[in-house]
């Protein structure tokens, strides 16, 4: 055990020596981190029970952690008003892909209730800001186009959890016939979740800017205190049958929306520690989960992964932005740069308890392999397709701007 912590120490030194070289190529951080704990797996030098139950701390808290920061960025105001791509994308792409999604698995889960082909498509759905860092901050891509993609990518684990949620709810309703309990189950968790998370974000908001306003309180301590506070969100809404994971990004949400922005801890955690939680979580993935996930790996699995990545989110992301002004080649991008990553695995793992062992065992498979190969396919097309796409925009705009027609005559001054 001493000798794989020693080895994966010094691979993430040797990675953050290379770190820019790296983002300017195919190797992501998710793919090597899977990479190399599928590597580890293989060598025996780290135990696969102690690494799944690790996975399963790492999870909860890089999930609890991540929710709420992502959601703490959010400004509603601003989303509402000047974010017309993302609020698209977030209010009819997500639904789209998972009804669309729900339709493509169908035929290949045949055996099991309809609800199991839903739930495996709310699986799919989310997207990972982490997968798609090397288009999101590559200047090639226009500004408006990364920043919809990070709001996006932001927003939709928050918004998709809850669907995830109530499809396992009414799963084991279906396989257990226990249709009472698991009903009022889904609804305390989807009412109460929320509930204690606006109410914890909001309260803790104000006293964070009281406490700012008077002095008493510093920089770093108050980012101690944010992460404190997505803990006690995430523990109260456990302890009256709620969701944690729900209450922790709503928490997030109000605690943003109330600071608005006078907490810089936020940002530089996300871009610091919160890129240690993740890389973490990509290498228990690929040291306790990718094994056993490739090894079940078969062609019904494969088909419905690869329908995912290559038609259900672009047709789900295309018709959402009809009738707004995203080019035709923005829509394809948007389409295409969905990578499912954390989000996925970590729902999964957050089900799989929750309904019958075999669908969850399934579902589990599934997700996992759907991550390892969107790392991969988004992670290899990532730089190339962002010049691509920024050069021909770059084209466009100024195609546009030399073929404008001069006026016949003399402009009227404005009434």
């Amino acid at each position: 055990m001493a000798t794989g912590l020693l080895m994966l120490a010094m691979f993430t030194v040797c990675y953050t020596l290379l770190a820019k070289t790296l983002s300017n190529g195919i190797l992501t951080a998710p793919i090597l981190f899977i990479g190399f704990g599928f590597f580890m797996a293989q060598t025996g030098l780290m135990p696969l029970a102690e690494a799944e139950h690790l996975l399963h701390i790492v999870a909860e808290l890089a999930l609890i952690i991540l929710l709420f920061l992502d959601a703490a960025q959010i400004n509603l105001q601003a989303l509402r008003k000047r974010h017309q791509w993302p609020l698209r994308m977030l209010v009819f792409g997500l639904p789209l892909a998972v009804v669309f999604g729900t339709v493509a698995a169908a035929p290949f889960l045949s055996a099991y209730p309809l609800i199991v082909a839903a739930l495996a498509a709310a699986l799919l759905a989310p997207t990972d800001a982490a997968l798609g860092q090397a288009v999101v901050t590559n200047k090639a891509v226009p500004e408006r186009v990364r920043r919809a993609l990070t709001l996006e990518s932001g927003l939709n684990d928050g918004l998709a959890l809850p669907v995830i949620l109530l499809f396992a709810s009414l799963t084991a309703e279906v396989m257990h016939q226990d249709t009472t309990n698991w009903l009022l189950f889904g609804t305390k968790q989807l009412v109460f979740g929320p509930l204690v998370g606006g109410i914890i974000g909001a309260v803790g908001g104000i006293l964070f800017l009281a406490a700012k306003r008077r002095k008493m309180t510093t920089a770093t301590i108050e980012g101690i205190g944010a992460i404190a506070m997505a803990g006690s969100a995430y523990l109260a809404a456990g302890m009256i049958d709620g969701n944690g994971f729900i209450s922790a990004f709503v928490a997030g949400l109000f605690f943003g929306n109330v600071i608005k922005g006078q907490c810089a801890f936020i940002y530089e955690f996300t871009e610091s520690e919160g890129q240690m939680l993740a890389w973490g979580a990509f290498f228990l993935i690929g040291l306790a989960l990718v094994p056993e996930a490739i090894a079940h790996l078969d062609a019904a699995t494969l088909a419905i992964i690869l329908i995912s990545l290559f038609i259900v989110r672009p047709l789900a992301v295309w018709l959402s932005l009809a009738g707004t002004d995203a080019a035709p080649l923005t829509r394809i991008f948007f389409g295409w740069f969905g990578p499912r990553g954390l989000a996925t695995a970590l729902f999964a793992l957050l089900v799989v308890d929750q309904i019958d062992h075999e669908i969850g065992e399934q579902l589990l498979i599934l997700a996992v392999n759907t991550v390892w190969i969107s790392a991969v396919l988004h992670g290899v097309t990532a730089v190339p397709l962002a010049k691509w796409y920024g050069a021909r925009m770059s084209e466009r705009e100024g195609a546009a701007e030399m073929v404008e027609v001069p006026p016949m005559r003399p402009e009227l001054p404005a009434d």
